[in-house]
């Protein structure tokens, strides 16, 4: 098998996810990044629930990816705050940790959230 971006990617996942569990308490961030968008949403994997989901598909306004990601991040806090979520573990899914993927964990902290 070729060692593609995305093969190693997924590598990288299995290894991440072999290590964090998310529960009701303490939910798991995972962020996923597509060409134009990215998503975030927390996850409760003892329920296999998704408690919230946000992304960047509605943002209109004009800036760069990671600003747009660092604004998930800051939405996703307020709705974790609403629901009484103060404390996550961050499941990069992957990802390097940098540009949009670090903007969202960033995004979050600043929301009030506490990886």
């Amino acid at each position: 098998m070729a060692t593609t971006k995305d093969t190693l990617r997924k590598r990288r996942k299995i290894r991440i996810r072999s290590k964090i569990n998310g529960t009701a308490k303490r939910p798991r961030l995972v962020v996923f990044r597509s060409l134009m968008h990215t998503y975030a949403q927390l996850v409760d994997d003892e329920n296999n629930k998704t408690l919230i989901s946000v992304s960047d598909i509605k943002e209109k306004g004009k800036g760069t990816k990671s600003e747009k990601a660092k604004k998930v991040g800051i939405e996703l806090a307020k709705k974790a705050s609403e629901k009484g979520i103060k404390v996550i573990v961050f499941d990069r899914n992957g990802y390097k940790f940098h540009g949009r993927t670090k903007a969202i964990a960033e995004g979050a902290i600043e929301g009030g959230l506490k990886l």
